[in-house]
């Protein structure tokens, strides 16, 4: 038991260090208003093995260390991977095969990018939390950040989830990290 858990650890610092070496080697379109960060196709991974949220989050901290936004987006852009992971781990604990919850798990990532990451660059460009020069800001950064999110996760994410179950990787994976009881 105590191999696996050590396995489960080593995949999850494996899987920070991929988000993070994956978002800053890509930098030039991983940060800011439009950002194609292709290290959140791996944020499908909780919808199969939830314990993977960690690994995510860690990750995501550590790339947002190197974003324009500073500690702000250290937290919240990490608090929106975290939510998209529980939210796909959520969708995950039924019915694993339905391609619509796997699609539903791909949109999480969007939503909450979209939303919490829109609302801090647009804080950022107006310097004003709900005046009316965030409104627009908010809505063309939600709007930016989220399309952004969504070619990446339709085009990356999607695909990998689907072919996931499918692979050799995930049954070997599966048995080498599962805990028993």
């Amino acid at each position: 038991m105590q191999n696996k858990s050590i396995r489960r650890l080593a995949l999850l610092a494996l899987i920070a260090a991929v988000y993070a070496v994956l978002t800053m080697s890509l930098g030039f379109m991983s940060y800011g208003p439009v950002q194609f960060r292709v290290a959140e196709a791996l944020c499908v991974l909780p919808f199969l093995f939830p314990y993977t949220t960690w690994g995510l989050v860690a990750g995501c901290l550590l790339a947002n260390l190197l974003s324009a936004y500073g500690p702000l987006d250290v937290v919240f852009g990490t608090l929106a991977t975290l939510l998209a992971c529980l939210a796909a781990a959520a969708l995950g604990l039924k019915n694993r095969d339905s391609l619509s919850r796997s699609i539903l798990a791909c949109l999480m990532p969007v939503v909450f990018n979209a939303v919490i990451v829109g609302a801090l660059i647009a804080f950022f460009e107006t310097d004003a939390f709900l005046s009316g020069a965030f409104w627009p800001a908010f809505g063309m950064n939600a709007l930016t950040v989220g399309f952004g999110e969504l070619v990446v996760l339709l085009l990356l994410g999607l695909p990998l989830l689907r072919w996931l179950p499918r692979s050799q990787f995930l049954s070997r994976l599966r048995e080498n990290t599962q805990e028993t009881d």
